[in-house]
């Protein structure tokens, strides 16, 4: 990924691109690069921003979704920024609602994509196995509907990671905090225009879940993506940025607003 990853008061980040601000923000075992297709789709007419968020690294007594969202508060009053369309995959999604909940006023638009918050399939049943490369491989191709989207590079990270005892207590500690935290009372709060973009072959949070945002969130839409899984924007990047490009026309964010 030909991207220049910035450091700053102890974040890292992309910033990519001019205009209304799209922040972007990756799941459990996500990176930067899953993003590379948005990236690459929106840079010439919006502001990308994608934080790195610090599941590997943060302290153990916040490893959760309320310490991840408290990371990403910090990092939104740091760049100042405002009147956000907020994209979340997965764990992302999940980090996406609770902090469009607490900030209402700084979000405008919300998309979700294989979003966990209601429900979610962690690691196809299981939690992170260390020292089994076959294992992993098998695991990180459970989120693809075409196994060969799971790249070596992406296993061999995926790997890294879990031969890690730190790295693992977290990751643990985050998927258990997301599984506990049911936001199905929370979620009919929100009020901004949703856009929900589900894989249809999707085996970590399956379509049922969607259909579940979709009741919930008054302001939602919903599409599925056939032969898709839980990462669209990295299975179908094409098809994803068709939706979310056609949904940003039809939800604009007015010169009122951007002045607010």
């Amino acid at each position: 990924m030909n991207y220049q990853i910035h450091e700053g008061n102890g974040y890292k980040y992309i910033d990519e691109g001019q205009g209304e601000t799209l922040m972007l923000l990756h799941g459990l075992f996500g990176a930067l690069s899953n993003w590379e297709g948005v990236i690459e789709g929106f840079k010439k007419d919006y502001r990308v921003i994608i934080p790195m968020m610090p599941i590997y690294t943060m302290p153990i007594t916040k490893a959760g979704c309320e310490g991840l969202t408290e990371f990403i508060e910090g990092f939104v009053n740091w760049k100042g920024l405002d009147n956000l369309t907020l994209l979340g995959n997965s764990l992302g999604g999940h980090v996406g609602l609770i902090f469009t909940l607490k900030n209402p006023t700084k979000v405008k638009r919300l998309v979700l994509t294989g979003s966990s918050g209601l429900f979610e399939n962690g690691m196809g049943g299981s939690y992170p196995k260390r020292g089994s490369y076959e294992y992993i491989k098998e695991r990180v191709e459970y989120t693809f509907y075409e196994p060969q989207t799971a790249t070596k590079e992406l296993i061999d990270e995926v790997f890294d990671i879990t031969n890690s005892a730190q790295k693992v207590i977290r990751i643990i500690a985050i998927a258990k905090s997301a599984q506990r935290n049911n936001m199905a009372k929370e979620v009919v709060n929100i009020k901004v225009p949703t856009l929900l973009v589900w894989g249809l072959n999707d085996t970590i949070t399956p379509p049922q879940v969607g259909h579940e945002f979709n009741r919930l969130i008054e302001n939602s839409e919903l599409h599925f993506i056939d032969k898709c899984c839980h990462a669209p924007m990295m299975e179908r990047p094409e098809e994803f940025n068709k939706i979310l490009s056609t949904w940003l026309e039809k939800t604009p964010i007015t010169q009122l607003e951007l002045a607010c």
